[in-house]
């Protein structure tokens, strides 16, 4: 009966040690753009991939220094009547007449893959640039850390990844 207990309270505290460093929401630690192009029409998928590029071309400044998802969050606010003016004009020069709508909103998304960094299914928060309809295919990216940008910024960007394991054991032996 002794050993039973024995096993049971080990067992138990083992369940619990895990639990302390399993990964607490990781999603939290990503804000995704999200493109969605008003239908799956060959011309407006194209003008989709032109907002993408007139979008990271104007974000890139902005975000290759973020330090958190908060930050950068707030600079998307400041920004958003910017970035939906620059989707008008880009639509307005190719003749599109349909609406944008520039959100930012927590929303569930299936699992991705972005370079090297895989988002497992899950609530997000997202900058959302609905494109007339918004019923067609989107394009995506993570603006923190700012993988949307490595490519404007290759030198520049200094993406930090955090552990929380790794903080809680600096923590313990400071």
């Amino acid at each position: 009966m002794k050993n039973k207990l024995c096993i049971i309270i080990v067992l138990i505290g083992l369940v619990v040690a895990v639990a302390m460093f399993l990964p607490e929401n990781k999603e939290y630690d990503y804000l995704r753009l999200h493109i969605r192009a008003n239908s799956n029409s060959s011309i407006d998928q194209n003008v989709k991939y032109e907002i993408k590029d007139g979008l990271i071309d104007f974000l890139a400044p902005y975000f290759c220094s973020v330090s958190s998802k908060e930050e950068a969050i707030e600079r998307t606010r400041a920004l958003t009547e910017q970035m939906e003016e620059i989707c008008m004009k880009i639509l307005r020069d190719r003749g599109f007449n349909y609406s944008v709508n520039v959100k930012i909103k927590n929303e569930y998304f299936p699992t991705r893959t972005y370079s090297n960094t895989t988002l497992e299914s899950g609530y997000y928060d997202a900058v959302i640039v609905e494109l007339g309809e918004a019923e067609g295919d989107n394009w995506w990216c993570v603006m923190y850390p700012p993988l949307c940008f490595v490519n404007n910024f290759e030198n520049s960007i200094q993406i930090k990844y955090k552990s929380k394991i790794v903080e809680w054991f600096k923590n313990l032996f400071d």
